[in-house]
């Protein structure tokens, strides 16, 4: 029989053997027991239908993981077994995980942009507009890539009267991210009127620091409108979604943030034509409209209304004086009439031997109009004589 051997002679002895012999081992499982410690250390334990294993994952290789760590989640792991003496306890040390069935990147990227899609980041309302003429544009990119080359060469040929402003970053590797932040941040701080953030193609590796949350964060945060042009057209990063505009390329932001030179010259030459046109039928109308009230006050000038009030009293003396004359005219026709009348009537003038006017109540009266009884007078110029008639013979 071997000889006994203490507690911490076993256990120690346990770690050396374990610790020698699973160095470097790959396991999958899922999730559970999550805990995300303030020191940045992760601890879980992955389990199968059968088993359990406790593992953790310390700040150092914690701060390279891309995507964040959820239970129920089917993980690949890659470390090493460690034992804790004073415990007699094995777990396993992390130093890789990526999700099973999925690229640690791709699930990353999944699991921000669901993240700050429920934070409203991505919703149109809070989109800000672009300027419609802007004078002045930050440009927050590499200074040496080839997509500065291409914005200002866009520029240069579109609206020639853009000013750049260069805000030199990095816009690759892993303290890209905060580079980026602070040039979003000192961009946002100028006398500008948009900003332009973006960089060239690259892998997803290359373009990462666009789909980290401080990034997104950043843009979100930013009070003047921001587009977002990072890769191709085929890329789509989180600064994509969260900007106000996004370009499919660099050269896209410029032709998108600044209108065509050219084509604003085609709408001026319209403008000025039809400005010409309504000015020079605005000036038609408006002599046409002079001579109206030009013939207008001749007609209602003083002159012109005395003359019409002349030639009223004109009309009216014309009209007056044939008039009057037509009255004393008829006047005098009347006059002539009764003349004539009393000419005729007079027995002066009628008398003859052995004739006399016959009258009835003084009017003169035919011998044929007598009737019996009748009482008339017969009358000369020297004497008048009251009959009265006996018999009437007709001959």
């Amino acid at each position: 029989m071997n000889s006994p051997i203490s507690v911490s002679t076993l256990n120690t002895q346990i770690k050396s053997l374990l610790e020698t012999t699973f160095i470097n081992v790959s396991v999958e499982g899922e999730i559970s027991n999550l805990t995300y410690h303030n020191s940045g250390h992760i601890y879980f334990s992955i389990k199968d239908e059968k088993s359990t294993i406790s593992c953790v994952m310390f700040k150092g290789n914690a701060k390279y993981l891309k995507f964040r760590l959820e239970v129920g989640q089917m993980i690949i792991i890659s470390g090493t077994i460690t034992v804790y003496t004073p415990r007699g306890s094995y777990q396993l040390m992390c130093s890789k995980i990526e999700p099973s069935g999925q690229g640690a990147l791709a699930l990353a990227y999944e699991q921000l942009k669901s993240k700050l899609q429920a934070k409203g980041y991505f919703d149109q309302e809070r989109k800000k507009k672009l300027p419609l003429l802007p004078k002045k544009i930050a440009l927050v990119t590499s200074p040496t890539g080839a997509a500065i080359e291409d914005m200002k060469k866009v520029a240069t040929n579109r609206w020639p009267l853009i000013e750049l402003i260069l805000v030199p970053t990095l816009v690759q590797g892993e303290s890209s991210k905060f580079d980026i932040v602070d040039s979003i941040k000192y961009a946002d701080s100028l006398d500008v009127d948009l900003i332009i953030v973006g960089r060239g193609g690259g892998s997803i590796e290359d373009l990462w620091a666009f789909n980290e949350e401080i990034v997104a964060d950043a843009i979100h945060n930013c009070s003047l409108p921001i587009i977002s042009a990072v890769g191709h057209e085929t890329d789509f990063l989180i600064s994509d979604f969260v900007a106000d505009i996004r370009a499919a390329t660099p050269s896209n932001a410029m032709e998108i943030a600044l209108p065509d030179i050219n084509e604003n010259r085609i709408y001026l030459d319209t403008f000025i034509n039809d400005f010409e046109k309504i000015l020079l039928n605005l000036v038609k109308n408006k002599e046409v409209e002079l001579k109206n009230m030009y013939k207008l006050f001749e007609q209602n000038s003083l002159e012109s209304r005395f003359n019409f009030i002349k030639e009223e009293i004109k009309i009216l003396k014309e009209r007056f004086h044939s008039n009057f004359n037509q009255k004393i005219q008829n006047h005098q026709s009347r006059l002539n009439l009764l003349k004539e009348q009393l000419k005729f009537n007079n027995p002066k003038n009628k008398y003859k031997n052995g004739y006399a006017q016959i009258t009835i109540n003084n009017k003169l009266i035919n011998l044929e109009e007598l009737k019996p009884k009748d009482k008339i007078l017969l009358q000369t110029p020297k004497t008048i004589a009251l009959c009265t008639v006996e018999e009437l013979k007709k001959q």
